[in-house]
């Protein structure tokens, strides 16, 4: 993964289906990337924030991304937990897209 002024790239555009999310690694943190159909990409931890369960396995619809194992759901540009039985909101991460690389910021 190449770094450039505190981004790094961490996957293609093309790497993440319009409507679906990717797990990466960025350092020892598993990262979340979704692509919301005509929204754009958005970053988020991967693991659920009530049990563990990987958030990019679930289902994306816009902006919302429900858990797989027990149905609670975030919004991926937020982070926000919207119902049960998730109450703690996911952390999110900023992101950009250069050409076709996907970029996060990397954690200070």
């Amino acid at each position: 993964m190449a770094e450039q002024e505190g981004w790094v790239r961490v996957a293609s555009a093309g790497d993440v289906p319009a409507g679906q999310g990717i797990a990466v690694k960025l350092g020892d943190r598993e990262i979340a990337i979704f692509h919301v159909e005509g929204g754009g990409f958005f970053a988020t931890d991967n693991v659920c924030t009530h049990e563990y369960a990987q958030l990019h396995e679930g289902w994306l619809e816009g902006h919302e991304i429900e858990c797989p194992l027990h149905a609670g759901r975030f919004d991926v540009r937020t982070g926000k937990a919207l119902c049960a039985p998730v109450e703690e909101n996911v952390k999110t991460y900023e992101l950009q897209v250069s050409g076709s690389d996907i970029l996060l910021k990397a954690p200070s």
